[in-house]
């Protein structure tokens, strides 16, 4: 194993947490980043847990709701939210992870933020947005929603995620490869801050 691939751990790592609006693209970037970075093997991607049926946009456990509620009494989860109708939790394995020293990469809500930088520092949010017609464009595309659900979901309020040092914006607008590259960026400077 060479150096250039693996890191001791001689510290903890680093929580990345990607978040942004639907149809802000997270998922194609993060596929990509995924991809280019598959030979790390101190940078780990964490699978979401989800009460929904697999599809082809997203590599994630699925569960049932019941089967979430009994995970989640159980502990199972180091991170859990509710959104659009559907229950999110990102496993407990990553605290070892974490503990490790690695650095975890996990697509998120806004919503749980702040309190993962209360019970899993350090963290690093990486935000990525893009103009609400852009958006609109790609939820349309994508398919997974109802065509009713679409504009709702655009339109409605957002909370306002506040950045702070060694975080990042990602105006993801333009071509795929291009955001890719800024996260991998931003994942790989994250990275680096966390060494000793």
């Amino acid at each position: 194993m060479s150096e250039a691939n693996h890191r001791a751990p001689a510290s903890r790592g680093v929580l990345v947490l990607v978040a942004g609006p639907s149809g802000s693209g997270k998922d194609t970037l993060l596929n990509g980043a995924r991809a280019a970075l598959a030979g790390r093997d101190d940078i780990v991607f964490a699978t979401r847990i989800i009460t929904r049926a697999p599809d082809a946009t997203e590599a994630h456990t699925p569960i049932s709701q019941d089967a979430f509620v009994a995970e989640l009494a159980r502990g199972a989860f180091a991170l859990h939210w509710a959104s659009h109708g559907l229950d999110y939790a990102l496993p407990a394995s990553i605290e070892a992870q974490l503990a490790a020293g690695c650095t975890v990469v996990a697509n998120v809500s806004r919503t749980v933020i702040a309190s993962a930088r209360a019970a899993l520092a350090p963290v690093r949010v990486i935000l990525i947005d893009a103009p609400a017609d852009v958006r609109l464009a790609r939820l349309r595309r994508r398919g997974r929603e109802a065509a009713s659900d679409i504009e709702g979901r655009v339109a409605r309020a957002v909370s306002e995620v506040t950045l702070g040092p060694g975080d990042t914006h990602i105006d993801n607008s333009g071509a795929p490869e291009a955001g890719v590259a800024q996260l991998i960026a931003a994942i790989e400077a994250a990275t680096r801050a966390g060494r000793p």
